[in-house]
């Protein structure tokens, strides 16, 4: 069954139950839709939401498709004339999206734990009952994948955190947090990419350029990396 309400002429929101699953479609202003996968953060919905994007990928009636955390935006050319239509073609490509493996690169990133930049690992011991060593340990070990850029420029959204270092994020950010700092946020890791304002906690420090738009492939993430903390040094 599909409900659908309507809370402006401009936007919609319609919740779908489709083959077991639930998920959400929004519009944005006219041209773009919104698709947010069910279930929590997780591999499997973010695998499903890759897939739906390579399906899309060939109308020519869409300009462009950003995908995000569990959630997929689609923008068409020109205003879609039949909004039922629209919204059953994406119903139809979500029901059809098998989840997809893209073999992504590995990125190793030599971190510093501790030290002058971790200004948070306290703050994190405290909530999660761990140690420090027993953090940067459980940190390190970990295998990430690369869900989504955005936030900054090369900024990538991290999933892997083992889910006993899940420490929500600050209620006051850092002001002027360095890029390259190694931080958690809730049950995301991830590393600054820009100099500035940062409510997620600070672990660690990496010397690296996430972001360089000179470069032939400015990000250094995609979506599909893989990616691995090593321990350069431990400053406790």
């Amino acid at each position: 069954m599909i409900t659908a309400s309507h809370e402006a002429p401009s936007r919609a929101s319609f919740i779908l139950a489709s083959q077991g699953d639930n998920i959400k479609i929004s519009t944005i202003g006219s041209r773009a839709w919104l698709i947010e996968a069910p279930g929590d953060f997780d591999l499997p919905a973010q695998r499903r939401i890759w897939s739906l994007a390579v399906a899309l990928r060939a109308r020519d009636d869409i300009e462009s498709l950003i995908p995000g955390v569990t959630n997929l935006l689609v923008l068409f050319r020109q205003t879609p004339a039949d909004y039922d239509a629209t919204f059953a073609l994406l119903v139809a490509a979500w029901d059809q999206a098998q989840a997809v493996h893209p073999q992504g690169k590995l990125i190793e990133i030599p971190v510093i734990y501790g030290g002058e930049h971790a200004t948070d690992l306290d703050a994190v011991c405290q909530h999660t009952g761990l140690s420090p060593r027993e953090v940067i340990r459980r940190h390190s070990e970990g295998c990430y994948t690369v869900f989504s850029l955005g936030s900054a420029p090369g900024f990538g959204y991290l999933h892997g955190l083992d889910p006993s270092l899940a420490t929500p994020r600050k209620k006051v950010p850092s002001l002027n947090m360095l890029k390259g700092t190694v931080t958690i946020g809730g049950a995301q890791t991830g590393i600054s990419a820009l100099t500035g304002p940062n409510g997620w906690n600070a672990i660690g420090f990496a010397e690296l350029t996430l972001f360089d738009p000179q470069a032939e492939n400015p990000a250094l993430m995609a979506p599909g990396d893989s990616v691995r903390f090593l321990p350069e040094r431990i400053e406790l």
